[in-house]
Order: structure tokens, then C-alpha cells, then sequence
């Protein structure tokens, strides 16, 4: 069962809140596929608008706006990646030193690696050095579980393409737990959700400019 909504800030031109995993973040083709988070934000305030979106199996933090200038403002500063997104993982497997890359003072490391549609088997995408589209995303690591076998990270995206974090980190070699569309079969079969979940946003307010930062604890 998906749970209610949460929300994190609400305003005269914008709202925050969680999009639990399982819901589509806007309606998709289909009677079937109407159910989502933006109709359900627009049953209680008519007025929101969809200013970006969340893979339906990703939970975390959303954005919309409550009018169409903040709309454009809001879409605008996404555009010219004016803002942060933080994400946490748990992926297979025991990641230490896996990187062709050195880490920063922080322990960030970057995954450049260009994505591109793979049209026969959409909807997933592929890493595609000649036909693909620039895409970036840092990651550090937090924890791992030697036990369970997986590691748990931070993601910073710094492009916006569709499953980029998803595919970058299959690229390493490490899937995302849960992760239907690219993990190996016997591994998704483990757990019943995608474990990636939205967890920081930062923007300037789109009226009055001043920097809103807001966190959501990952569910796993």
C-alpha cells in the first residue's frame, strides 16, 4: 500500500513533499496509470504544477509550483543545474576503491560516462560512448554491510538524464538493490523495493530568491 503523502514546505507558489516509491510521479498511458503523485497533490491544491519527476520506483523529496511563473522560474533553474539533489543507494556488492578516478579532499568520486536510449529493449538505457549524451553524477561512499554484501552511498547528479544514476552505477558493476530494470533477476528477487531514494533538495525560492534547503531520511 502506498503510503499518504508527506509534505515538507508549502507556500503561495511552491511545495515540497515525498513521493513514495510504487507511485508514478505524473500520469502515464492508460486508464490504468492515472494514479499519481501530481493528481494527488492537485486534489488538495489545484493549482500545482509538475516541475520535474522522480523514476516511479525512486522514492524522495519533489518539487512542484503553485503558478506558472514559478513554474518557469523553478523549470529554468533545474535547466541550468542551479539545483542540488542528493540521493542515497544501496547497491550489490562491497564497493572500496572501485574507480578509475581519484577522490577528492571529501570522498567524491565521478562517474562520466554518456547515456543513451537503447531503442530495442526501452525503456532501459545503456552507456553509449558514440550516440549517448554527456552525463555525470558524483558518489561517495557511506557504509557498507559485509554481511548482506552491499554498499551504501551518496549521489550527486549533475546532469538529469532518465535512469542516470541507475545506469552509471551498473556500469561499476553495482547495481542498485531492488533495481528491476537492471540488476540480475536472482538479485531483485531479494528485496521489494529500489533502494534509491531523493534525500537533499536546494533552490532559490522562485519570488523571493532566498536559498531553501530541505532533507528526507531514506526508508531502507
Amino acid at each position: 500500500m502506498i503510503p499518504p503523502l508527506q509534505f515538507h514546505h508549502l507556500d503561495a507558489d511552491l511545495l515540497v513533499l515525498d513521493k513514495p516509491a510504487g507511485l508514478l510521479a505524473v500520469p502515464g498511458r492508460g486508464e490504468d496509470k492515472q494514479d499519481c503523485l501530481s493528481a494527488r497533490v492537485q486534489s488538495l491544491y489545484p493549482d500545482a504544477l509538475v516541475v520535474h519527476r522522480l523514476d516511479m520506483a525512486t522514492s524522495g523529496l519533489m518539487l512542484m509550483a503553485r503558478n506558472p511563473s514559478a513554474q518557469r522560474v523553478l523549470s529554468l533553474a533545474f535547466a541550468e543545474r542551479r539545483v542540488h539533489k542528493r540521493y542515497v543507494a544501496v547497491v550489490h556488492g562491497l564497493m572500496t576503491s572501485h574507480s578509475n578516478t581519484l577522490a577528492d579532499a571529501d570522498g567524491w568520486r565521478l562517474i562520466d560516462l554518456p547515456i543513451a536510449a537503447d531503442w530495442p529493449n526501452r525503456p532501459p538505457r545503456v552507456i553509449n560512448h558514440d550516440s549517448g549524451k554527456a552525463s555525470q553524477t558524483r558518489w561517495r561512499i557511506d557504509s557498507h554491510d559485509a554481511q548482506a554484501n552491499t554498499t551504501r552511498l551518496q549521489l550527486e547528479p549533475l546532469t538529469g538524464r532518465s535512469h542516470q544514476l541507475r545506469v552509471h552505477l551498473l556500469a561499476l558493476g553495482h547495481p542498485i538493490v531492488g533495481d528491476a530494470l537492471y540488476a540480475a533477476p536472482d538479485l531483485v528477487a531479494l528485496e521489494s523495493r529500489l533502494h534509491l531514494h531523493a534525500s537533499a533538495l536546494a533552490f532559490d525560492h522562485p519570488v523571493t530568491g532566498v536559498r531553501l534547503s530541505f532533507d528526507s531520511l531514506a526508508p531502507f
